[in-house]
């Protein structure tokens, strides 16, 4: 596949309109510069294309466009596609494994609890990227679709629990799409339990509802401590989907013997 450039970009978006609220929302965030990546097979009249972004992947169009050598560079990818790319995707990696995701739909208001005494709810802003970078590796992924922990800090769509320097919470727009923003969101490991992370989605659910957006979540099915957050913050279940994760390029794709 080729990379397209910036000026292809917008009449290719209606290929992900209408699906999932964070997968439509996630093709849309994967516009703005430096934050994702959009591919087809050929720059003219393409028949197949796919958006990447923060180690996710939408696939559209005719998979028998493609040839498994064409998906190498979406290993480790969790990948969202019509079943039709199944057999495809089966040949280009090792392995592929299902994976149930939930999608909500942010329906009910909620109050934000107070934060513990000596902490602080506020917008991220210049100057907290190296907070943000603080939270360690184990957390790096929550400012991946931002591109760096300067990206998320300067992007006006993250919140964060504050004890002076130190970031204890954040929540984010994690895709943030014309119509959907989906969040996320984590929280350090010795302060859970603290509502913290609670009271930076709901300021941030204030945020988007003020942009005229609809806050969404996705999460894994298997993930209880993700469903049960969201519905604490008033999100109601929208859509269910499976999503596949997959391995490394097969041994014959990557041109090595069998």
């Amino acid at each position: 596949m080729i990379k397209l450039s910036p000026a292809q970009l917008p009449d290719l978006l209606p290929w992900f309109l209408g699906g999932p609220p964070g997968m439509t929302a996630l093709a849309e965030h994967a516009l703005a510069p430096g934050a994702g990546d959009w591919w087809a097979d050929r720059a003219v009249a393409p028949r197949t294309v796919a958006v990447a972004c923060a180690g996710h992947l939408l696939l559209r169009g005719d998979p028998t466009a493609l040839p498994p050598l064409a998906l190498a560079p979406f290993a480790a990818h969790h990948v969202q596609a019509p079943a039709r790319f199944l057999p495809l995707l089966s040949s280009a990696f090792d392995l592929l494994v299902p994976w149930e995701r939930m999608t909500y739909v942010h329906r009910v208001s909620v109050p934000s609890p107070r934060p513990p005494h000596g902490v602080t709810v506020r917008r991220l802003a210049l100057g907290d990227e190296t907070a943000l970078a603080a939270l360690g590796p184990e957390s790096a992924w929550i400012q991946a679709s931002w591109g760096s922990p300067s990206g998320l800090a300067a992007s006006g769509h993250g919140w964060a629990a504050f004890a002076k320097d130190r970031v204890l919470a954040v929540a984010c727009t994690y895709f943030r799409g014309t119509t959907y923003e989906d969040v996320a969101c984590v929280t350090v490991p010795d302060h859970r339990r603290q509502r913290l992370a609670l009271a930076c989605v709901t300021a941030l659910c204030q945020d988007i509802a003020a942009r005229g957006h609809t806050p969404s979540w996705t999460c894994s099915r298997d993930n209880r401590p993700s469903r049960l957050a969201a519905w604490t913050a008033g999100f109601r279940l929208e859509h269910e989907h499976v999503h596949y994760l997959t391995g490394q390029p097969a041994r014959h794709v990557a041109g090595l013997t069998v």
